[in-house]
Order: C-alpha cells, then sequence, then structure tokens
C-alpha cells in the first residue's frame, strides 16, 4: 500500500514515488494538496511552475488522467512519461497559452539539443497525478523527477506538435516525452535548495547530477515481475471508454470475420512494424485469424519474426454482465499453431482467465495478449477517443466486411 500524508505534513514532507499527498477535507481549492506541498506553483492548471519569467526553479507536470483527448501516459516498465502540452483548445496559437506551458516546453527541448547542450539550465520536472482519496478530491500521487528527453529517442521525435479538429477547428499542441529518473525520493532539503538558489545543490539526486553533466539517463525502470494481469486491469476504467468497448463488441458480436479484420488492424496500428500478410480463410484456418510478420531489423536489411493472430470477439464482464473469458482452451488452439521462432497474438474484446494466464507466463510460451482495456487504449492513442468517433470509424472500414459475413 502507497505511504499517505496527511494535508497538515505536506509543507515539510520529501517527495516519495508513488506517495499520495492529501488535499484537506471539503474539496476546496484553498485545500488543494500540491500548493501546500510545494508553495507558489498554484492550485490550477497541467503547468505549474515555480519562478518568474522564463527562468523556473523547477515545473510541475500534472496531469488528471481524465482527458479523453490528451491522453498523458507513464509507462513504469520503462520509465518514459509522455505529456501533453497546454493548447488544447482552439484559438491558440500553439505557444500562446494562459499559464505558457508549452514555450517552457519548448525552451526546455531547446537547450536539451543546443550544441553544446545546456542542461544545467533546465530545471527538474516533477510528475503528479490525480489520486482522490476519501479524505479529499485534491489528493494528489507524486509519480517522479523527469528530465526531457528518453534513451535512445531522436531529437527529432521527443517534442513534436501534433494538428487536432475540433468542431471544425485546427489548432496545434505538443507532445513531450520526459524520462522519470531513478529517484526514489527528492528531499525537502533540495526543494528549498531549488526555491532559494535553483537546482545546483549537495543535495540534488545522484541520477539528476549525472543527467546534467553527462547527459547519461537513468530512467526509473519497473518491470512487472508477475507478467500476469488481474481482471480488472484488463477492462477500461471510465464510463467513456466501457462504452467504447461495449460498441467494438457489439458491432463484431455477429460478424467473427469482420473481427478478425479489425483485429489485425487493430494490432497493425498499435505498432507499425506489424505486417499483416493475410487475414486466413473461415475454413481451414488452422486455427489461425491472421498471419504476419513483424520488423526486426533495418529498413535496408530487414529481419522478420512470423506470428498468428487468433481473435475473440466475446461479451466483456462490465455493465454487470458476467460475460465470456478466454480460457485454457483458446490460448491451447493458438499455442499449438506457433512454429520454432514464431509468436501469438491472441486479441480479445473480453479478458483472458487467470488460469489460461498463468501457464502462458509460467511455460514461456511467446503469446501477446491485447484485452478489452487493451483495445480501447490503441483506438484513443490513434485519436478514436469517443463513442462517436468509434463508430463512424467501424461503420464506414467494416460494415461490408460485416453484411457479407
Amino acid at each position: 500500500m502507497a505511504r499517505r500524508f496527511p494535508y497538515h505534513t505536506l509543507p515539510d514532507a520529501d517527495l516519495i514515488v508513488d506517495a499520495i499527498y492529501e488535499g484537506s477535507s471539503g474539496g476546496h481549492l484553498s485545500g488543494d494538496a500540491l500548493s501546500h506541498l510545494l508553495p507558489g506553483v498554484g492550485n490550477q492548471g497541467g503547468f505549474r511552475a515555480s519562478g518568474r519569467g522564463i527562468d523556473k526553479k523547477f515545473i510541475v507536470l500534472f496531469t488528471s488522467g481524465e482527458d479523453k483527448d490528451w491522453p498523458d501516459h507513464l509507462d513504469p516498465n520503462t520509465g518514459r512519461f509522455q505529456y501533453w502540452g497546454d493548447n488544447k483548445t482552439p484559438g491558440h496559437e500553439l505557444h500562446t497559452t494562459q499559464r505558457m506551458g508549452n514555450r517552457i516546453l519548448r525552451w526546455a527541448f531547446d537547450l536539451l539539443h543546443e550544441n553544446p547542450a545546456q542542461r544545467s539550465k533546465i530545471p527538474p520536472f516533477l510528475v503528479f497525478s490525480k489520486h482522490a482519496t476519501q479524505t479529499s478530491a485534491r489528493s494528489v500521487q507524486y509519480r517522479g523527477l523527469a528530465v526531457p528527453g528518453f534513451p535512445g529517442l531522436p531529437s527529432t521525435e521527443d517534442l513534436v506538435a501534433v494538428w487536432k479538429t475540433s468542431e471544425g477547428q485546427r489548432f496545434q499542441n505538443y507532445r513531450a516525452v520526459f524520462t522519470i529518473l531513478d529517484v526514489p525520493i527528492v528531499s525537502r532539503a533540495w526543494l528549498e535548495a531549488l526555491r532559494r538558489s535553483g537546482a545546483a545543490s549537495p543535495h540534488a539526486p545522484d541520477a539528476w547530477r549525472q543527467w546534467v553533466e553527462t547527459g547519461r539517463y537513468r530512467p526509473l525502470a519497473a518491470p512487472n515481475t508477475t507478467g500476469v494481469r488481474r481482471q480488472e486491469s484488463q477492462l477500461p476504467a471510465t464510463a467513456t471508454e466501457t462504452a467504447i468497448l461495449e460498441l467494438v463488441w457489439q458491432q463484431f458480436k455477429d460478424s467473427p470475420r469482420a473481427f478478425e479484420a479489425f483485429a489485425a488492424r487493430l494490432f497493425r496500428m498499435h505498432d507499425q512494424r506489424v505486417i499483416i500478410d493475410e487475414i486466413t480463410p473461415s475454413s481451414g484456418d488452422g486455427g489461425r485469424d491472421a498471419i504476419g510478420r513483424y520488423l526486426l531489423g533495418l529498413s535496408d536489411d530487414p529481419v522478420y519474426v512470423e506470428f498468428s493472430l487468433e481473435a475473440k470477439c466475446y461479451r466483456p464482464p462490465v455493465n454487470g454482465h458476467r460475460g465470456t473469458s478466454v480460457g485454457v482452451r483458446d490460448v491451447a488452439r493458438l499455442i499449438s499453431r506457433i512454429r520454432h521462432r514464431q509468436f501469438g497474438v491472441l486479441v480479445t474484446t473480453s479478458v483472458v482467465g487467470r488460469r489460461a494466464y498463468e501457464e502462458v507466463r509460467q511455460d514461456r510460451h511467446p503469446i501477446v495478449f491485447v484485452c478489452g482495456k487493451d483495445i480501447v487504449d490503441i483506438l484513443t492513442n490513434a485519436g478514436l477517443n469517443t463513442v462517436e468517433l468509434v463508430k463512424e470509424k467501424l461503420e464506414s472500414e467494416f460494415a461490408l466486411e460485416s453484411a457479407h459475413d
């Protein structure tokens, strides 16, 4: 269980990764946990900076996890954090937002890529997420100390201006990639030093100093040790996401062939290195609904790994229904079709039963599970983040396949 800091202790508290910092009871802005924990950063917005002008002492990146159009994402397995800027509505130029968050992003990434790099001028980024508790709706969870960029990611890809359309109007926002450093605790002593005189301090964490001096990233990577996701982790968390999954199931529940084509397209949407060679015939498919290759090598010297894909359009256990989970027999059928140096992909609108999941992971079978939550995440990352957008996509691209099923 994560450590919790009561509201009255926040002014003296260290920042501990994944600890929860309680807001005051009542849910008022004045009881916001962040402004009490880090005085001077304010109590609203995703960008909360300490310091005047462009010379910031430190910057808080706050994510609510509720913005379906601009989904921030932290990968705890690698320490990679994707954060969207603050130009989220039409009518503004990319850098003229109220809190100047996008201007701060451009400034920080410009310093990162200057020759020579000016990393010593880049302020620490402190990442927090919303974590409502019984005590207060304004509690937060600390996710880590971040720096711009990520190991191996080209400078052309760590800060990208992305176009979107809302109500017929086009506008741009930044997609920024950060690395969460291997810093379990940010001490109160360093926080106070940051406020007084900047990041150069004997209290600065080792991973931070190493990055400033050498540019070497030490990510806080925490790979999943179990490899078996609980049922609730395989299902969407919000009402909108649940409605999207329900829509997908309704669309294909009576059209298995159309779902096979959708599942193959979805896996390709997830990773552009996926190549779908064939949607197999409905009869005599040998337990494979699609076959393809995954590109490992360079484009001029490609190395491919073949895979077999199985699609199961089962009713998801949502909205009070028990649903149907993928069982041992379903998985065994796919495993039996995988030859040496191949892997399998199983796509389902439901979940994988615990026994089947455990057997696959314990026996080290090379199976990729794409469950209900994953389907919604892939669609959302592709910009299909509402029921209306998903419905339009499904009806326009898969209606004919359903009709001829």
